[in-house]
């Protein structure tokens, strides 16, 4: 399917794994030239080669945390007229308490969560405006819609980022800019493994010292199957979020606006 993206600047807001990364490599083979940004720069520059080689297509890496005001200079810096932006974070950590949730971590989970894609959806939907053409595509969480205990540092942010996103994809909707959010649930990504690396007591007391010590993707995929009910009783694969985000980019999502999509095996039990 041509997605009619051909020559269109793309920036992905944390693309250097999992989702993130996938959705970069869906939008090269499209056609986009793309700018990619996240904060550990081995691992970004180690995505972008990887892009490049394998699409050829033209990628600028850009080393900055879009939750802060510098990381947003360096992005517009980099970038200054995107047509298309897509943005992730890294998950927060995994909460099995309430009262274990400091202010602190709600300051970093507003930020990360809320603010920083509030502030990119302002700074470049303008331009996009102006232009007459942009997608923008938030990759939140289903526990936005959905609440989840262990998700909790999580979902909040994510919903506010729902309430306001829906308002605002309106107001530009005229301007034939999209702004669309996909809710995924249980994916399998590096990111699992480090959320889980902090509990290997918890893990120890479940599945044994051995499953502990030695903490693979494998077993962080287990364990997240035993804790969710997931009908298809399989993980997500980022590639196959991707393709569904890279349509969300599209020219075919022009009379799709301020939409929340729901993206889990099934896990919610919701109609709407």
């Amino acid at each position: 399917m041509d997605l009619g993206i051909q020559g269109k600047k793309a920036i992905v807001a944390g693309g250097s794994a999992g989702m993130g990364k996938a959705t970069a490599f869906e939008l090269a083979r499209a056609g986009a030239e793309l700018f990619i940004s996240a904060r550990r720069e081995e691992r970004l520059l180690a995505a972008v080669k990887d892009i490049q080689q394998q699409t050829g297509a033209k990628v600028t890496p850009i080393v900055a945390d879009h939750a802060t005001l510098k990381g947003r200079d360096a992005l517009a810096a980099a970038c200054p007229e995107p047509d298309i932006m897509v943005v992730t974070i890294s998950p927060p950590p995994l909460v099995w308490d309430y009262n274990d949730i400091s202010e602190s971590d709600w300051h970093d989970s507003v930020d990360s969560g809320l603010v920083g894609p509030v502030e990119l959806m302002k700074r470049f939907t303008k331009g996009m405006a102006e232009r007459g053409w942009g997608r923008f595509v938030n990759i939140a969480t289903v526990a936005a819609k959905e609440p989840l205990d262990m998700r909790m540092l999580s979902g909040p942010a994510r919903s506010a980022l729902a309430n306001y996103t829906a308002v605002v994809s309106r107001q530009l909707a005229k301007h034939n800019v999209a702004i669309n959010s996909v809710l995924p649930g249980m994916y399998a990504t590096e990111g699992m493994l480090e959320v889980a690396a902090p509990h290997k007591a918890m893990i120890a007391e479940q599945y044994g010292d051995a499953a502990a010590e030695e903490l693979t993707e494998e077993m962080v995929h287990k364990m997240t199957l035993d804790l969710f009910d997931i009908p298809t009783q399989t993980l997500g694969q980022p590639e196959d979020l991707a393709q569904f985000v890279a349509l969300l980019c599209s020219q075919a999502a022009k009379f799709t606006i301020g939409q929340n999509f729901v993206l889990d095996g099934g896990m919610s039990r919701s109609i709407f």
